[in-house]
């Protein structure tokens, strides 16, 4: 709405300050005539007093004119604004060839107008005094036109969330010798980006992303020194990162994310001297990271997860005291943290997990009081407890997972204000302590594949902001309901995910679970692997999001309730080896979403009701009193 905005004041201004103008011409006003015509629906009245018996140039909204009458703006950018209001608009039709006889029109703006569709007329390269053109974020298919070529006063060109598709015609950038802009992301071309881009030396935007534009970024992309902003994420590009980048040093912007690009990254990126935001993220990049990275002086944003690269982390990312995230998880660093890390002072987000990191963590990095997040999952760091100046930082996350942490739960935590924690995969032992109820900005915890050994503290009640919980594979004792019955601090606090699997609890399952206002909104509810009783709650019914209940293996007796069939939203239903007795209710397993289901090894009898989704035969199986399909055919005496 910003850009389109943007573009509705610059016509508003370019209107006020054009000389009155004698009456449209007849061939403009033809040309916007049919281009009306071509429009199907209007919703928003647009185009309302576009009327034959009024003039094009004077009456006419969205539209302006020389002193000889002919039009040189037509923008028609999709808001509506009022003294009270701004409403976003849209029209359905297709573009008029006619328009391409508009011989005086600058300024082309039909962007954000959603449904119109079809191909961009060919005739649009007639308008040989065009500077802007803006048919972005509409349904427009098929190629560019190779008349586009003809369009040699371009300065801002934007054809971006629309559906062409076909290469980019290499011989239209040859004359775009005045284009500063040029954005066609959110489309569907392809083919190799022509090396003739090397030619749009005055460029400052290009927007190539979500595409599927192939093969290697040309190195004549290294001529364009003006270009401030460039993104080509979300493509198939391959090859390697050309030297030739380190040469745009007016370069604010570099996203080349989602993309197959192979290769190190060449350590002429030092040349990006004017470089805040990076992300060459989800690449196959390799080797190591060159310690040149050390000279981006204005970098904010360093995104390199999801690569290949290895060796040591370089010690002169330290330098880069303007950083404000660092994200280099799922690559093969190997080697101790940086202690130089310490001096990013402007730090609030280090996330290095999935790496080979090993030799503990830095006791400088205490010195990050701007620090929020802090990720070193996955990570042979050998730690046996976490250290105790981390009670100095701010964290709000703390992930530490698989990190080598051995002993009790670390007492520090009571008096931390951390909301997201993740200590799972560790060698935690001992109870899970009563002062845990005093962490109450938890709303993510993370305690599975450790060994504690209790019962959930009724402390636990506390934690009024918890969302997401994750306990499973552990030695838990006891009911659960100290955590179904949690209070909330609305509109906060709310479950999500309960994951309580693998552990030792035992008791009846709360038969109000379902009207606890925990529960209200859950959406994964996982029991399974633990020696709960009693009968499956009615309540259950009342969970309007529950997506997947799974309590298999368990001692649940009694029946599978009808109500179950209430619950509209569950995909996933698993209850296999558990005492369950009594027929399958048709409205459990007629579920509309429901396409995984087992109720294998219980005590279940009757006919299976007929069922649209496919079943396999084993999820059904060993119940000796179950028949029907997938199963055999029942047995009528």
């Amino acid at each position: 709405m910003e850009f389109s905005l943007r573009f509705f004041f610059l016509f508003l201004a370019s209107s006020l300050f054009l000389p009155p103008s004698d009456s449209c011409h007849p061939t403009d006003k033809e040309a916007l005539l049919h281009f009306k015509l071509k429009i199907t629906s209007d919703p928003s009245h647009l185009l309302l007093s576009w009327n034959s018996a009024t003039d094009c140039c004077f009456s006419w909204d969205g539209v302006a004119c020389d002193s000889s009458g002919r039009v040189t703006n037509l923008t028609r950018p999709g808001i509506v604004s009022g003294i009270d209001f701004i409403a976003d608009t849209y029209m359905s039709g297709s573009l008029s060839p006619f328009l391409g006889n508009l011989s005086s029109l600058q300024f082309l703006d039909l962007s954000n107008l959603k449904d119109v569709s079809g191909r961009i007329p060919f005739e649009f390269g007639k308008l040989s005094r065009l500077t802007h053109l803006f048919l972005d974020s509409n349904k427009l298919m098929g190629s560019i036109p190779r008349s586009f070529g003809c369009l040699f006063r371009l300065e801002k060109l934007y054809l971006g969330n629309n559906r062409l598709s076909g290469i980019i015609p290499p011989p239209i950038f040859e004359h775009f010798k005045c284009l500063s802009e040029l954005g066609l992301s959110g489309n569907r071309l392809s083919g190799p980006i022509p090396s003739s881009i090397g030619k749009l030396i005055q460029l400052k935007n290009l927007d190539f992303h979500a595409n599927n534009f192939s093969g290697s970024i040309p190195r004549s992309i290294g001529k364009l020194t003006n270009l401030r902003y460039l993104d080509f994420s979300e493509n198939e590009l391959t090859g390697r990162i050309p030297t030739s980048i380190g040469g745009l040093s007016e370069l604010v912007l570099l996203y080349l994310n989602q993309n197959k690009i192979t290769g190190s990254i060449p350590s002429s990126v030092s040349g990006l001297s004017s470089l805040i935001f990076c992300r060459l993220s989800e690449n196959q990049l390799s080797g190591r990271l060159p310690a040149s990275v050390g000279k981006l002086a204005k970098i904010q944003r360093l995104i390199l997860e999801n690569n290949k690269l290895s060796g040591k982390l370089p010690s002169s990312i330290g330098r880069l005291t303007t950083l404000t995230d660092l994200f280099f998880a799922n690559n093969r660093f190997t080697g101790k943290i940086p202690k130089t890390f310490g001096n990013l002072e402007n730090l609030q987000t280090l996330d290095l997990s999935r790496n080979s990191l090993s030799g503990g963590i830095p006791h400088q990095l205490s010195k990050l009081q701007r620090l929020q997040s802090l990720d070193l999952s996955f990570n042979p760091l050998g730690l046996r407890s976490i250290p105790n100046w981390f009670v100095k930082m701010k964290l709000f996350r703390l992930l530490l997972a698989k990190t080598g942490i051995e002993g009790a739960f670390p007492k520090w935590l009571s008096s931390s204000s951390i909301s997201v924690l993740d200590l799972s995969a560790n060698r935690l032992t001992g109870p899970l302590p009563h002062w845990i109820g005093n962490m109450t900005n938890l709303s993510f915890l993370n305690l599975s594949k450790n060994g504690f050994h209790s019962t959930i503290p009724a402390e636990f009640k506390n934690l009024l902001l918890l969302m997401d919980l994750d306990l499973h594979s552990n030695h838990f004792t006891g009911c659960l309901d100290n955590i179904f019955s949690k209070g909330v601090q609305d509109p906060l606090g709310h479950f999500n995910s309960i994951d309580v699997s693998r552990n030792h609890f035992s008791g009846c399952i709360d038969e109000n679970v379902g009207n606890r206002a925990a529960m209200s909104s859950i959406k994964s509810l996982v029991l399974s692997d633990n020696e709960l009783e009693g009968e499956i709650p009615k309540s259950l019914s009342e969970l309007s999001e529950l997506h997947v209940l799974d309590a298999a293996r368990n001692k649940l007796s009694g029946e599978i309730p009808a109500e179950l069939g209430n619950a509209t939203e569950l995909t996933t239903i698993l209850l296999s080896k558990n005492k369950l007795c009594g027929r399958i209710p048709a409205e459990v397993l007629n579920l509309q979403k429901l396409w995984k289901f087992d109720v294998s090894e219980n005590r279940l009898c009757g006919e299976i009701p007929p069922h649209k989704t496919h079943f396999p035969a084993s999820v059904f199986k060993h119940n000796r009193g179950l028949c029907g399909a997938p199963l055999p055919p029942c047995k009528y005496s």
